[in-house]
C-alpha cells in the first residue's frame, strides 16, 4: 500500500474526506420515562428488534421526561419516537403538529381509554399507542393486617412532579363516589372545580387521613412515594422506618418495592365512601408510544413494539417486578402472571374491571395538571374548608384560562372519552 492510499484511508475512517462517511442510516432515537431495571429491559428489548432494515435504535431514559422532551423540541431536535404517560402532553403536541398519525395497524392497537382519537381538521385520527399500562385504584397492605380501620401511608414527594400520589386520591375517589360519567367530565375540563362532587372527593380524602401530627405531615410531604431507601435501594413505605401504617394507596407499578411474598393487594373501592354500583371502575394510566419523525422507520418502530411479539420480548427481558403488564385485547396474548401478586391484578384489569378511566390528571393540560399537583399539597398541611374553598377557585381559573387559550385552535378538538369498558 502506498504512502497515499494509507493517508487517504486514515482519513475516510476519521470522517474527515467528504464521500468517505458510511451511507448506513443514523439509529433511531427513543425517548422514554425508564430508567434502572425497567429501563434495562426496555433497551434490552429494543435491541433486539429484527426489522429486516438494519436500523439501529438508541434509547434515552429519563426521570424528567417533559424537560427533557420541550428542550429538543425547542432545539428543533426531536426524537424519533417518545413514550409518555401524559394525555394531556400528548394532546397539546399534537394539537402543535409535532406529532404524525399513526399508521394503520399500529392505530388499530391504540385501544380505549389508553388512546382515544383526536379530531384534527375535521377527521378523527390516532396519535399514540399504549406500549405498557398500569391500574391504580389499589390498596396495597401486609398479610394479617387488619383492614376494617387503616393507617394510611403517604409519601407526596417526587421530584420536580411531587404532589401526584395525592391526586390519585382525589381522582380515585371522586371516580367511585360519582361515577365514571362525572369524572369524565370533570378530567375533560367540561365541569367545574367548584363542584360539590368534586369538592366532596377532597373532603373525604382529608376525612380518610384524619388525625395526622404536625410531624407526620411534614414527613409525607418530604418523603418519597417509593419510602425511604436502603441497601438494596426503596424499601416502600409499608416498611420504611418511621412509618407506623398498615395501608396504601398506589398503582400497581409499586410492586417492585415490595418482592416479598408477605404484601397483598386489593381494589380501592371500598376504602373510599364510594357507591356500590362504581365498585369495579378502576383508574388507569399507561405509557403511550408517539412519533415525531417524519422517517417511516418511526413508524415502523411504533408497530413493532406494540405487536404481541414486541411485548412477549420485553416481558421476557424484565425481572419478575417490573414486567410490564397488558389488558388483554382482541389479538393479543394474555398476561402471564409472574407471581400471586401480578396475578391479582391481572384479574382485576381483565375479568373483574367494568370501566377503567384514565388517569385524570395526567388527562389535563400541562398547566392545570401542575396546578393541580400543587394544590393537593397544600390542602395535605391545611385542609380547612376555607381553605379548601379557595384552593378549588384558584383550579377553577386556571381551567377557564386554558379553555379559552385552546378556543383558538376551532379545528381540533382535545379528547372527551376516557372511560371505556375493558372490552373496547
Amino acid at each position: 500500500m502506498t504512502r497515499l492510499l494509507r493517508v487517504l484511508l486514515a482519513a475516510c475512517l476519521l470522517a474527515l474526506v467528504p464521500g468517505c462517511t458510511s451511507d448506513a442510516p443514523d439509529p433511531l432515537v427513543v425517548l422514554g420515562p425508564w430508567t434502572g431495571e425497567e429501563g434495562v429491559a426496555f433497551e434490552a428489548a429494543l435491541q433486539r428488534l429484527d426489522d429486516g432494515t438494519g436500523r439501529t435504535y438508541t434509547y434515552e431514559g429519563t426521570r424528567s421526561l417533559r424537560e427533557t422532551l420541550v428542550s429538543q423540541l425547542e432545539a428543533d431536535t426531536p426524537p424519533d419516537v417518545a413514550v409518555l404517560n401524559s394525555i394531556g402532553e400528548l394532546t397539546e403536541y399534537a394539537r402543535r403538529d409535532k406529532l404524525r398519525p399513526l399508521a394503520e395497524e399500529t392505530a388499530e392497537r391504540a385501544y380505549p381509554p389508553w388512546a382515544p382519537t383526536l379530531l384534527v381538521d375535521g377527521r378523527r385520527r390516532t396519535y399514540w399507542v399504549p406500549l405498557k399500562v398500569d391500574l391504580k385504584s389499589l390498596v396495597w397492605s401486609k398479610e394479617g393486617t387488619a383492614s376494617d380501620d387503616p393507617t394510611w401511608c403517604v409519601g407526596l414527594a417526587s421530584q420536580a412532579t411531587s404532589g401526584w400520589p395525592g391526586t390519585d386520591w382525589v381522582e380515585d375517589i371522586l371516580l367511585h363516589q360519582a361515577g365514571p360519567d362525572r369524572y369524565e367530565e370533570w378530567a375533560t375540563s367540561r365541569l367545574s372545580w367548584r363542584d360539590p362532587d368534586v369538592a366532596r372527593a377532597w373532603t373525604t380524602w382529608a376525612e380518610l387521613l384524619a388525625g395526622r401530627s404536625g410531624a407526620s405531615v411534614e414527613r409525607s410531604l418530604t418523603t418519597s412515594y417509593e419510602g425511604t431507601s436502603g441497601p438494596a435501594g426503596p424499601r416502600g413505605l409499608l416498611d420504611s422506618p418511621g412509618f407506623t401504617c398498615t395501608h396504601e394507596h398506589q398503582s400497581a407499578f409499586i410492586r417492585y418495592v415490595y418482592a416479598g411474598d408477605d404484601i397483598r393487594v386489593e381494589p380501592s373501592a371500598r376504602f373510599l365512601d364510594g357507591r356500590a354500583e362504581y365498585r369495579d371502575a378502576f383508574e388507569v394510566a399507561g405509557d403511550m408510544a408517539a412519533v415525531f419523525s417524519d422517517d417511516p422507520a418511526a413508524q415502523e418502530l411504533v408497530e413493532r413494539l406494540s405487536s404481541p411479539a414486541g411485548r412477549q420480548r420485553w416481558r421476557a427481558e424484565a425481572d419478575p417486578a417490573v414486567r410490564p403488564l397488558f389488558p388483554n385485547t382482541t389479538g393479543l396474548p394474555s398476561t402471564d402472571p409472574a407471581n400471586v401478586t401480578e396475578q391479582e391484578i391481572d384479574i382485576l384489569l381483565n375479568s373483574r374491571a367494568e370501566t377503567l378511566c384514565f388517569d385524570a390528571s395526567d388527562v389535563m393540560p400541562p398547566e392545570l395538571r401542575d396546578a393541580f399537583h400543587r394544590a393537593v399539597l397544600e390542602f395535605f398541611r391545611d385542609p380547612a374548608k376555607k381553605h379548601l374553598a379557595s384552593l378549588l377557585q384558584q383550579l377553577e381559573t386556571v381551567r377557564v384560562q386554558v379553555d379559552e387559550e385552546s378556543a383558538d385552535t376551532p379545528s381540533f378538538r382535545p379528547p372527551e372519552n376516557i372511560c371505556a369498558n375493558p372490552g373496547g
